[in-house]
């Protein structure tokens, strides 16, 4: 039997997050191997052969090495098609491309003013940072622009790239939990009708359940 396939990195990071819900969807056994990055074990010359930019997560399924969490999904839903969830990653071309353009959008537009919110609202206040409230106010409002975006796309179907959860919506649950969780922008997406009940129906699989356990 394979061995299991390794995440180097803590739950709570939202990379590692999304990898490990990823996983948990394609019913992939791992082990999550802790890398302490308070004391610089991600610098450390034999993590940077498996992850040379030093950051979290790293992942090895025996020989191979990645780095980078959404290519790291994209791998596991491809090598793994036939278990778990088996439209994770689409099921023919034209679902792949749909897949591929909504977490491309994710990736460009969603990710860049939900994670410096993460990082400003949840996170430096633990680390005794100080708040940049113009990067706040900026992106908020770019965050709302994209979110915009999504209203209008989610009243027309049930999940960003059709009727069926796949990697596109599954890349959003990292950054969107501490966001409507963890800081007092919540209604950025609640306060959106068809964002709100997307983000209920996501947020709400068994998956995303596990990964937040393990956060705790």
């Amino acid at each position: 039997m394979a061995a299991p396939v390794k995440v180097y990195g803590p739950a709570f990071s939202t990379a590692v997050s999304r990898v490990l819900a990823c996983l948990i969807e394609k019913e992939v056994e791992f082990q999550l191997v802790a890398v302490n990055m308070v004391k610089g074990e991600h610098k450390k010359p034999d993590y940077l052969k498996i992850q040379p930019f030093g950051q979290v997560p790293a992942f090895q399924d025996e020989s191979i090495s990645l780095f980078e969490s959404r290519a790291i999904c994209r791998y596991v839903s491809e090598k793994y098609a036939n278990q778990g969830n088996k439209g994770l990653y689409g099921t023919n071309p034209l679902e792949k491309a749909s897949i591929d353009q909504w977490l491309e959008a994710e990736g460009q537009s969603f990710s860049p003013p939900s994670s410096a919110l993460v990082f400003q609202l949840a996170f430096a206040p633990r680390m005794k940072i100080k708040q940049d409230e113009g990067l706040i106010r900026q992106s908020e409002e770019k965050l709302k622009k994209v979110l915009d975006v999504y209203e209008k796309r989610l009243a027309e179907n049930r999940y960003l790239a059709g009727d069926e959860f796949t990697l596109a919506d599954l890349s959003h649950l990292p950054n969107t939990q501490y966001l409507v969780n963890a800081t007092a922008r919540g209604e950025l997406f609640t306060s959106r009708e068809n964002v709100a009940r997307w983000w209920g129906e996501i947020s709400s699989r068994e998956s995303w359940k596990k990964v937040v356990d393990m956060q705790k």
